[in-house]
């Protein structure tokens, strides 16, 4: 891994980077500016960065660091539809909707629960790399976990799939 240069690096994380920012951020274009924020901050330093154990886990760190600062910086928040503008299709249009229910549901919990909730639960992190990347401790991100969760369980725009059980609409 040391031996990896940055361009090299860059390529092969850039998808997962940016579905990481998507999820942090709920938008592509800000998913993807952050992710270029992230890597602009890292870029200078990388000789030190791709020495570590885990430069992924640093970059990942950095991201939420930096989503936490977006967030806080934010001024008007932009508006969201939860539908797509085009004609319905019956049969494609159950997963878009709960994707949508979902991440409309996402976007409401706190930026340190929706950073737990990603990492964990998308990005398959274990408690413990969780409990790295945002510098916390593994106990922490349990209850953050469980608190996001339940959160998202109880969210207006998740009932119908929460009655129907679906393990989709409960992640």
């Amino acid at each position: 891994m040391a031996a990896v240069d940055f361009d090299t690096f860059v390529a092969a994380r850039w998808q997962r980077l940016t579905r990481t920012a998507f999820l942090l951020t709920g938008d592509h274009h800000e998913a993807e500016d952050l992710v270029q924020d992230t890597l602009a901050k890292a870029c200078p330093h990388w000789a030190r960065i791709r020495r570590l154990d885990a430069p992924d886990a640093y970059l990942h760190r950095a991201m939420v660091n930096n989503s936490f600062s977006r967030h806080r910086r934010r001024r008007a928040r932009q508006l969201l539809m939860p539908w797509v503008p085009e004609p319905a299709q019956p049969a494609a249009t159950a997963q878009v909707e709960q994707r949508s229910a979902l991440l409309q549901a996402l976007d409401e919990l706190p930026p340190r629960q929706r950073a737990v909730v990603v990492l964990r639960y998308w990005e398959d992190l274990s408690e413990r790399q969780v409990a790295d990347v945002l510098g916390c401790s593994t106990g922490n991100v349990k209850s953050q976990a469980s608190r996001g969760i339940a959160k998202l369980r109880r969210h207006r725009a998740l009932a119908g799939y929460a009655a129907t059980g679906s393990t989709e609409a409960q992640r």
